[in-house]
């Protein structure tokens, strides 16, 4: 064997442990990451295909008016809308200054017997602002009106 097979043979066998190692290392990254990763769904995207109860996801619409019911402790039940379906939410937590009746919200958590238990509240933070994944919900369903500028 000459000197010039000896180094191809070994660039070939770094470059086939390189492309190995990328593809481990890629498998483990998406592998870490399902868990952290949340899908958004709108209240009919729920009612149309509820999600298992073990999945963590987004869910976002309006509060619906007269919804809002206040339990024991810091618990509050709501039903977040999309103007084509309603998905009761039960809130265990310090809901956001900006929380109200038929302002936009996102919530996160799991739905589990038919309702969204919430690990997390988010409210639009101005009087303009509501997260692109809500609008687009509530437009698809008919009910968004622009903002007044």
């Amino acid at each position: 064997m000459s000197l010039r097979s000896l180094k191809k043979q070994r660039r070939i066998q770094v470059i086939a442990l390189a492309v190995v190692a990328l593809a481990v290392s890629s498998g483990l990254i998406g592998y870490a990451m399902r868990d952290g990763i949340n899908y958004f769904r709108s209240p009919s995207q729920v009612m149309e295909a509820p999600p298992s109860p073990n999945e963590t996801f987004r869910i976002g619409g309006l509060v619906e008016i007269g919804s809002v019911v206040r339990g024991d402790g810091h618990e509050v039940r709501f039903v977040v809308t999309d103007g084509g379906a309603s998905v009761p939410v039960v809130f265990a937590g310090v809901l956001p200054d900006l929380f109200a009746e038929n302002q936009g919200v996102v919530g996160t958590g799991q739905y589990i017997d038919g309702v969204f238990r919430a690990s997390e509240i988010l409210a639009k933070h101005d009087e303009t602002y509501m997260p692109k994944e809500v609008i687009d919900a509530l437009k698809e369903q008919g009910v968004y009106e622009e903002p007044n500028s």
